[in-house]
């Protein structure tokens, strides 16, 4: 009995050691202690958890980055010399495009102040105001005005005024902003609302009067002087034109007066003629000489 269950052990050990035996020989050999073939299952990995957007994170992620503060800019510099707005202190509205005359009209309250664009000298002024309607004279036109040669060599004319200011007077140098006179509504401004006639020229002899009531368009400087780009200077557009029209070009636009009707001639009436008698000398003969004609 104990020899039989001796044989069955020694037959399960073989069996066993077969089994082991098998194992080893098919295992692909590798790195020692560690097996060439993959597990089945790879290992699990945890993945961080990301939070859904709320509605109020969305909001904000759509606004656009805050501004900074504003940087201000100098305009710049486009010439040496410096100009002025011509109407100070007032509220004032002005023609930005030709009408008739390459001039502008500056509606501002009457008893304003007109003021030097740019620093000159005084060059024309005219207190009087001689404009009359039934002759429309075009040297009175703009009724009391100032001219000034600027240093810049452009001249610069602003009429219609109210009043010449105190010391203002042909060769007077004046600075920036000097005040010339007062808005009025002198000259052909007597019916209308009270402006200042300002014109851009070149100097001429006051017998071109055409010239000195405007031929450089002024609106673009008018703009820049009074948005604060107060060197935006005329002189070069000034000087070109002149070149191109010569210092004293003829008159092409609203250049005759009015004329007035001639009055009736007055024909003075013959007098009798009284001969001799007997009561007269011949001094006393007045006669009229048909061969003379009437005074006109």
């Amino acid at each position: 009995m104990e020899t039989m269950q001796s044989g069955r052990i020694g037959r399960l050990a073989a069996v066993a050691g077969a089994v082991l035996l098998t194992g080893a020989c098919t295992q692909a050999t590798g790195v020692a202690g560690v097996g060439a073939t993959s597990p089945a299952t790879p290992p699990a990995t945890t993945a961080a958890a990301t939070p859904a957007p709320t509605p109020e994170h969305q909001a904000a992620a759509e606004q656009p980055p805050a501004a900074s503060a504003p940087v201000n800019v100098p305009p710049p510099t486009l010439s040496k010399h410096t100009y002025t707005f011509p109407v100070k202190d007032c509220e004032t509205t002005y023609q930005r495009k030709l009408l008739v005359l390459p001039k502008t009209t500056i509606w501002a309250q009457e008893g304003c102040a007109f003021v030097a664009p740019v620093g000159g000298v005084v060059d024309e002024v005219n207190t009087q105001d001689r404009w009359n309607p039934a002759t429309d004279a075009g040297p009175d036109r703009e009724g009391r005005f100032v001219t000034i040669i600027g240093d810049d060599g452009v001249r610069y004319l602003g009429g219609h005024l109210e009043s010449v200011a105190e010391g203002i007077e042909p060769g007077v140098r004046v600075k920036v902003g000097r005040l010339l006179g007062r808005v009025g509504r002198s000259g052909n401004a007597r019916d209308t609302g009270s402006n200042l006639y300002f014109a851009i020229s070149w100097k001429t002899g006051p017998a071109y009067w055409w010239v000195r009531r405007g031929m450089v368009e002024p609106w673009d400087y008018l703009d820049a002087w009074q948005s604060g780009n107060r060197t935006f200077s005329p002189r070069e557009q000034t000087l070109k034109l002149r070149k191109k029209l010569g210092e004293t070009p003829p008159c092409t636009v609203l250049c005759a007066s009015r004329q007035q009707p001639a009055e009736p001639s007055k024909t003075p009436k013959p007098r009798p003629t009284r001969g001799n008698d007997d009561n007269r000398g011949s001094d006393d003969v007045v006669t009229i000489n048909p061969e003379i004609a009437p005074f006109d």
